[in-house]
This record gives C-alpha cells, sequence and structure tokens, in this order.
C-alpha cells in the first residue's frame, strides 16, 4: 500500500503540473486587452506602441522548442515597426533636405537682389557724378562764351610782318613773298583773326598816299590770289607819309626813305572758344550710347 502511494504522489504532480501553467497564461491573455486598452500614447508612425506578446503553451515566452513558424510571428511585428521607422527617417531627412535647399535657395536670390540693387545705387552714382561733371563743363563753356561776346570787338596783337620797299616800287620781292607765306601759313584753319595792313610811303601829300595805297594793295592781292584768304579779314589802309615808330626815327633821325607796308595779325577769343567747345563736343559723342 505504502509503495502505490509513494508511485501515485509524483505521477500526480506531474499531471498536476501542466493545468497549473495554463491558469497563469489566461490570466495574462485577459490582462493584455486591459493593458493594450489603458495605453493610449501614440508612437512616430501613429501606431500604438508594441504590446509584449501573450504566453503561449506551456513554456509560456521562452520556449526551447519553438518553431520557425512561431519565431517568425513573434517577430514580425517588431520588423514591421522598424520599416515603418526607416521610411520616416527617410522622409524625414528628404524634408530637411527640401526646406535646407529652399532656404539656399531664398538665401542666393536675396543676396542676388542685394547685388543687383548695389550695381543699380552705382550707376546711379556714377551717372549722377556725369550729370555733375556735365553741368560744370556747360557752366564754364557758358562762361566763357559770355567772355568771348563781352570782347568780340576787341583784337589783339598776335604778329606783326614788315614789308620794305624801294622809292617809287609797288612789286612784292622774293624775301616778302616769303614774310608773307609764313603769315598766311599760319592764318589757315583759324577762326576769329583780321589783317591790319597799312601801308607807308616818303613823300608828301595825296602822292605819298597814293603811293603808299598801292605797295598795301600789292601785299592784299598777293595774300587773296595765292592763300585765299578772305577780303572781309583784311583792312588795308594808306597812311602815306605818316612818320615811323619813335625807335626809327631814333635810329635813323629823319623820316625813313622808300615804303613800307606793316601787317599785322590781330585777334580775338573765338579761336579760344572754338578750341574749348571742340573736346567737350567730342566727349558729348562719346558717352552717348550707340
Amino acid at each position: 500500500m505504502s509503495t502505490r502511494i509513494l508511485v501515485t504522489l509524483p505521477l500526480a504532480a506531474v499531471l498536476a503540473f501542466p493545468a497549473f501553467a495554463q491558469t497563469p497564461s489566461s490570466q495574462d491573455q485577459s490582462s493584455q486587452p486591459a493593458a493594450s486598452q489603458s495605453s493610449s500614447s501614440e508612437t512616430a508612425t501613429g501606431k500604438q506602441p508594441l504590446q509584449p506578446p501573450s504566453r503561449e503553451g506551456f513554456w509560456g515566452r521562452v520556449n526551447p522548442f519553438a518553431r520557425k513558424s512561431y519565431v517568425k510571428r513573434q517577430t514580425e511585428p517588431i520588423r514591421d515597426r522598424i520599416n515603418e521607422l526607416d521610411d520616416l527617417t527617410a522622409a524625414n531627412s528628404k524634408a530637411i533636405k527640401d526646406t535646407d535647399s529652399r532656404a539656399q535657395a531664398g538665401i542666393k536670390m536675396a543676396s542676388d537682389k542685394a547685388n543687383e540693387a548695389d550695381q543699380h545705387a552705382i550707376d546711379a552714382g556714377n551717372k549722377a557724378n556725369q550729370a555733375q561733371q556735365s553741368a560744370q563743363e556747360a557752366s564754364s563753356r557758358i562762361q566763357t562764351v559770355e567772355t568771348v561776346v563781352s570782347n568780340i570787338d576787341q583784337y589783339k596783337a598776335s604778329n606783326q610782318t614788315e614789308i620794305r620797299f624801294r622809292p617809287g616800287q609797288t612789286v612784292l620781292s622774293k624775301n616778302a613773298k616769303d614774310a608773307l607765306d609764313d603769315m598766311a601759313n599760319g592764318v589757315k584753319g583759324q577762326k576769329g583773326y583780321i589783317l591790319e595792313v597799312q601801308g607807308f610811303s616818303s613823300g608828301r601829300g595825296q602822292t605819298a598816299i597814293a603811293n603808299s595805297q598801292k605797295m598795301a594793295e600789292s601785299v592784299v592781292r598777293y595774300m587773296v590770289l595765292n592763300h585765299d584768304i578772305p577780303l572781309y579779314r583784311i583792312y588795308l589802309v594808306g597812311m602815306g607819309n605818316a612818320p615811323a615808330t619813335g625807335e626809327e626815327q631814333d635810329a635813323q633821325g629823319k623820316h625813313m626813305s622808300g615804303g613800307r607796308v606793316e601787317i599785322s595779325l590781330m585777334k580775338n577769343d573765338l579761336e579760344q572758344l572754338s578750341s574749348n567747345s571742340a573736346p567737350a563736343t567730342t566727349s558729348d559723342q562719346q558717352q552717348q550710347p550707340k
């Protein structure tokens, strides 16, 4: 009898242990929905956090004899969440890159606008300086014109040549022609000048005046025919036996013999006005856009 009791007790313990192991499993299964309902916080993916796996079978969570299907079933939710987190991380990285690229584009556009505004300001400053310079040049030209107009009828002696004639002669010698050539070449292309031609002759009265007039006319004729000097630029007068200059009187002690013609080149400020306005006109033409 005692032997049967000793054999029966271990067998009963072995049979009762699986039933005891299944009871906590059912309690865990009943408590799992309550835990899932009490957890209301959401993850970054917008889903509920993963719940611990329920106790299954005799071994519960740790089953040394688990099959591949069991392991796959337990790890598949974790793998899905990892894939979702990878996708979310990639989307966040792309959004950050897009935001950074838009920010860089906005910064570059703002910098370009600022550089363009600076260039416009520099151009405006240059144009203002050019306008001020043009105004100063115009003011200077106006002052020059006013000065010229006020002195338009005032001529100043610039050059003087004297032609000598023998008594009773009115024909120009070679030396006289060379001297007239030099003077005529010096006034070609110029403006604002006149030639004052005065003839002087020895003798008395109308005879001396007529001889001095003829000598002066020979000079004028040569200048007009040989050098195309306009007649309106030549003023001729026969002075007759008017006395020579003081220096000649002191050196000779008497009136000169024979005859002479004095040619004086007289200039006003028109030539100066022309020379001042020509560079200004050229600079204005260069500033005009092509």
